[in-house]
């Protein structure tokens, strides 16, 4: 390499160096080598480089000297106009389908497609709190008389009456009492719950509950069908439940078989009991919902049942215990802006009760 006693020096104190740059200190070691004549496999082997690398920087130390061994480059690559890059990306996010058909675009698609990295994209969207990969459902109310209906029973939750109990009344429906066929894969580290896939179906009971807003605490009752009958006789049970004539308000959707004849015949003969109806599609106005989500989550979706007398026996056990240590639901809007009107000028509220 013909060095220079100054070069050589100015080469060796690099090599020594503890604050340079890791990739200097492997350019002066490289010149270094040559200049004692070691062979290019020695070197390829000592600095775990390739040939490339030694012929880039021993033509560049020929034509520039020491100048040429520092790097034209240093750093990360320049990058592109990042606001541009995110209008883009957002664009193709909420405005552009996909042109394969599916419904929407993962980020290693999208990036794929923008030619950028797919962490890229995960961060713009991030940032502008776009998630693409998620799917919320609402439900959307035809009522023209919503507000008022939905004042009155929102007016039962915060300012019930005084000494007036105020429950919230459903029946869960067609709960499937399913028994696996295989036997049961227990949690292990490692290794999820599993079930088998084959089931036997062993009927399908309905649950009543009747969720008292004031307490949280649940009255409920299992029965083969969703009649009726079955429901002013439930009726008649959380009458039974509390006081002798005390106020009772219940609150309930607008299903068939809450508005028959026989229920009508059952507020004439109790007084002291009023029906509240919640606006149409609007069954989650009713607190006694989240309930039903929690008891779905834990008992039933995961469950085994030999038998409907054995899913009713877990559905009150579940009961009884949650009864223990019942707290009112705080119920609220999350977001009063998400309120539309319809093209009848009527308003619709979407899905957001929180607890």
């Amino acid at each position: 390499m013909n060095l220079s006693e100054a070069e050589r020096e100015e080469l060796l104190s690099m090599q020594r160096s503890r604050t340079m740059a890791v990739g200097q200190v492997r350019r002066a070691r490289l010149i270094l080598l040559l200049h004692e004549g070691a062979s290019r496999g020695a070197i390829m082997n000592e600095l775990r480089c390739d040939s490339r690398f030694i012929t880039t920087w021993q033509t560049r130390f020929a034509s520039e000297r020491l100048a040429g061994l520092y790097g034209r480059h240093p750093g990360r690559a320049p990058r592109r106009d990042q606001a541009r890059l995110e209008a883009k990306v957002l664009d193709y996010t909420l405005r552009r389908k996909p042109a394969d058909g599916s419904t929407h675009r993962s980020s290693r698609k999208l990036a794929a497609q923008l030619g950028v990295p797919f962490m890229t994209v995960q961060r713009i969207w991030r940032k502008h709190d776009v998630r693409p990969h998620r799917l919320d459902a609402h439900m959307v109310s035809n009522d023209p008389d919503f507000e008022a209906k939905a004042a009155d029973v929102i007016g039962l939750y915060l300012n019930p009456p005084l000494h007036a109990a105020v429950f919230c009344v459903d029946e869960k429906t067609a709960i499937q009492a399913l028994d696996r066929k295989d036997r049961m894969l227990p949690l292990s580290p490692g290794r999820a719950e599993s079930h088998g896939f084959e089931y036997k179906r062993n009927g399908t009971p309905s649950l009543f509950a009747a969720l008292n807003v004031a307490t949280g605490e649940v009255l409920g009752k299992t029965a083969p069908r969703h009649t009726s009958a079955q429901f002013v006789a439930f009726l008649t049970e959380v009458v039974s439940a509390q006081p002798a004539r005390k106020e009772i308000h219940v609150i309930c959707d607008n299903v068939s078989s809450h508005k028959t004849d026989a229920v009508q015949t059952f507020l004439a003969d109790h007084t002291n009991v009023s029906i509240l109806y919640t606006p149409t599609y609007s069954s989650w106005l009713n607190q006694v919902e989240n309930w039903f989500a929690r008891i779905q989550r834990d008992v039933i979706t995961r469950g085994v049942f030999t038998s409907t007398k054995d899913l009713d026996k877990k559905l009150m056990r579940y009961i009884r215990q949650y009864n223990k240590q019942a707290a009112p639901l705080k119920w609220k809007y999350s977001d009063p802006r998400r309120i539309r009107c319809n093209s009848s000028g009527s308003t619709d509220w979407s899905k957001r009760a929180q607890t």
